[in-house]
């Protein structure tokens, strides 16, 4: 009795098992996916929210770099996000064979299945045995979540790389006294940041034969690998070079490029269109007025509608329908552009105390009110309660306006790129 109810015991304990060639890390995997898998999908809106957020805060000469570094960060988390997903639904089809199977040891009965002899020998043919199926679909799940998560830390590693060159270049510059365009910079940053490494491997590939050991070429390279080594760079026991090494290093290479390219591209017109979503869709035949004829409605001008973590700085009113006594306007400080005009307008005036400055201001955002311009416009320094950026505040009387439409015009710093050197918002009294 002792004998069967082992054996028993055995052959159930059997059918129940998993595979033995089972990759160990199968338990670690899914939990990573099903607990991160939600973060990540997150992450991409709140990378879209914080660039939003800081252009504002910047010049426009900063809005390329960090336009990039969203790219980077956001196609990272965007790549995290579809590796964690698709790894749950391959890891679930695992599970779904392994569950099958262990119901249904003695594999498919094709005899039992409605379809032809050609179909019948295909399949079959396909399928082949049904523990190196489920061994295929087990390997496969962990190659996609470690090729996956290595692809992500690359770019990671680039970007924390790229952000240290640059701000080592913009401290060099400060210290020379010299002004370089911020955008020109971070681009030769990220050449920095990569171009060494790549020049390092092609002349160890090709010239360290020939290089004496114990050299200073030969040391040279070597400390260029362990310093890049440190920010994740190289060839070593990670899970890219096993692939490359095992499936080829072009195909491999081909991977990468296959899935960082649409994940790039898909980020930056993702971040137009998100700026500018009317140009979605079949809207080629909608007409799109000139702002300055007063018929274009733009809801970032009005603070009831519009989107503070995604329109644009503009100056903005309460609604489109004013009823109270007074009218408060709100104008955005922009960095660099007001600080050109103030200076260029008043000189050292505008620097001199606060009261100046405001003053300067009220000239360079000069407002007029149907055409007729605000004499004794005055400007207070307030925030912008809704995202926590300085504005000018107007409280304009319009008591004595008539019913019906009306239009503010403010004044810009400077021209955006259609030239126009001010904003137009209409409204109904």
């Amino acid at each position: 009795m002792t004998d069967q109810a082992h054996g028993s015991r055995t052959r159930d304990e059997g059918a129940f098992a998993l595979p033995r060639h089972t990759t160990p890390t199968w338990e670690v995997e899914l939990l990573i996916s099903g607990v991160a898998v939600f973060a990540m999908l997150q992450l991409p809106g709140m990378f879209d929210d914080a660039l939003f957020a800081l252009r504002p805060r910047f010049d426009a000469a900063w809005h390329e770099p960090l336009r990039m570094m969203h790219v980077y960060l956001k196609s990272a988390a965007v790549i995290l996000a579809a590796t964690f997903a698709i790894h749950l639904l391959m890891r679930a089809h695992w599970i779904a064979l392994v569950g099958m199977h262990s119901i249904y040891p003695d594999g498919v009965r094709w005899d039992q299945l409605r379809i032809g002899p050609v179909q019948r020998e295909h399949e079959r043919a396909r399928s082949g045995d049904a523990a190196l199926v489920i061994d295929r679909a087990d390997n496969r799940a962990t190659t996609v979540f470690a090729t996956g998560v290595v692809m992500a830390t690359l770019l990671l590693s680039v970007s924390l790389l790229a952000v240290l060159v640059f701000g080592f270049c913009l401290a060099l510059l400060a210290l020379a006294g010299l002004d370089a365009d911020v955008s020109t910079v971070f681009l030769a940053s990220v050449l920095l940041a990569v171009v060494p490494f790549a020049l390092a491997s092609a002349i160890d590939r090709r010239l360290a034969a020939r290089l004496a050991p114990g050299g200073l070429p030969r040391r040279a390279l070597a400390a260029m690998f362990r310093f890049y080594g440190i920010f994740g760079f190289g060839r070593g026991s990670n899970a890219m070079a096993l692939l490359s090494s095992h499936q080829g290093e072009r195909r491999t290479v081909l991977v990468v490029f296959a899935v960082f390219l649409p994940v790039m591209l898909g980020v930056m017109f993702g971040a137009r269109a998100m700026q500018s979503p009317e140009r979605l869709g079949g809207y080629g035949m909608f007409p799109v007025p000139d702002p300055a004829g007063g018929r274009l409605l733009d809801d970032a001008h009005y603070d009831l509608r519009r989107d503070p973590a995604r329109d644009p700085a503009v100056p903005f009113i309460p609604d489109m329908v004013v009823a109270g006594p007074y009218l408060r306007l709100l104008v955005p400080f922009t960095p660099g552009s007001d600080d050109r005009a103030m200076r260029a307008r008043c000189g050292g005036a505008a620097t001199a105390d606060p009261l100046s400055a405001l003053q300067c201001l009220q000239a360079v955002h000069a407002v007029s009110l149907d055409g007729k311009p605000l004499a004794g416009l005055r400007y207070d320094a307030g925030t912008d309660p809704r995202t926590g950026r300085p504005v000018l505040v107007a409280m304009i009387d319009v008591r004595v306006l008539a019913p019906g439409r009306h239009q503010l015009r403010v004044a810009r710093a400077e021209p955006d790129g259609d030239g126009d050197r001010d904003w137009h918002i209409p409204f109904w009294r």
